[in-house]
């Protein structure tokens, strides 16, 4: 955990808090302190140098990503016929006056179409499905499996293991711009998963498994939810966050920037035990929305994808923040 914390600072001192809540002075103390703290005394660093809050009431909703590993090749060969693109050129944010500004105040993304010059909303899951992007060597690798992929998605990075066990690592480079559904909350809604007879397990497995069951019904499915995110490939020793650090499992989790610092340490405590503890903030999630919205990050491999599929803990979140930050954010 301390590790993490250190590998946040470089970012924490420089970079802007969207959440408001701390400069980058704030984090100097404790940046400069942390490389020679003993690493078996973690907690006394995080008590000697932290203060806590609550953000809003607290109440925290806590899911799970992780690593997917799925089967994907460098070059287009039989049985690997799902493209994985990188970033397109022509994803652009509209120039201010073409679009009014999302809820965020940012610039919609889309595209400006070659014919009209008019700014557009950009290709949504369906159209590049459907071909919209091929044919413009955007293709940096391929997968042979477009349910697996398109979980890898909603992770935002994996390994593709091509036959001959290379390995390549992809990672988070861009999304669409369009709007993110849920389909567990879909099925949901439609009565496809639950406990009754004929329902299918809430968990991601049981949602992998409906999508297998019933092929045309999953395709439409997965097409409702608009987003689709663009790769690059990284190397290192684990996929980056939104940071711009690596995240670890059991340890870093997604948060919304706009109430959490990025790289700060948030405790959980939560109704799920191998939840409950102190992490860091270094990662956001198109479906990481609100004060104490948090997803936790187990890694990679069978037993991270059992946890991560199945994580749905509520409880209560405390903030950590340097000491002194409190005196100068609240009113008097």
């Amino acid at each position: 955990m301390l590790g993490s914390f250190i590998e946040s600072c470089p970012r924490l001192v420089q970079r802007n808090d969207a959440s408001g809540l701390t400069s980058g002075t704030d984090w100097q103390a404790a940046c400069a302190a942390a490389p020679a703290w003993p690493a078996s005394n973690a907690a006394g660093f995080f008590a000697s140098y932290f203060e806590t809050a609550e953000v809003s009431d607290g109440a925290t909703f806590v899911t799970g990503y992780y690593e997917p590993e799925i089967s994907g090749v460098r070059v287009r060969q039989p049985g690997f016929d799902v493209p994985v693109y990188g970033l397109p050129a022509d994803l652009v944010r509209a120039r201010p006056g073409d679009a009014p500004p999302t809820a965020s105040g940012n610039q919609p993304l889309g595209r400006y179409d070659p014919a009209t010059g008019q700014f557009a909303p950009y290709f949504e899951r369906g159209e590049i499905e459907d071909g919209g992007l091929a044919a413009r060597g955007l293709e940096i690798a391929w997968a042979a499996d477009p349910i697996d992929f398109f979980f890898l998605q909603i992770q935002g990075s994996g390994r593709l293991r091509a036959p001959d066990g290379s390995v390549m690592h992809i990672g988070y480079a861009g999304q669409n711009g369009r709007e993110y559904a849920g389909i567990g909350s879909l099925m949901r809604q439609r009565g496809l998963i639950g406990t009754a007879p004929g329902q299918y397990a809430g968990s991601m497995q049981g949602i992998v498994q409906y999508l297998h069951d019933h092929s045309d019904e999953g395709r439409a499915l997965m097409r409702e939810n608009k987003s689709w995110v663009f790769f690059k490939e990284i190397g290192g020793d684990g996929p980056l966050g939104a940071l711009g650090v690596p995240v670890r499992g059991r340890t870093s989790v997604a948060a919304d920037p706009a109430f959490v610092p990025l790289g700060a340490p948030v405790w959980l405590s939560v109704d799920r035990g191998e939840a409950s503890g102190l992490w860091v903030a270094q990662d956001t999630g198109g479906a990481i929305k609100g004060a104490n919205r948090f997803d936790s990050f187990w890694g990679a491999g069978p037993d991270a994808k059992a946890v991560a599929g199945g994580m749905s803990a509520r409880g209560k979140a405390l903030l950590l923040l340097p000491k002194g930050t409190l005196a100068r954010i609240r009113p008097r």
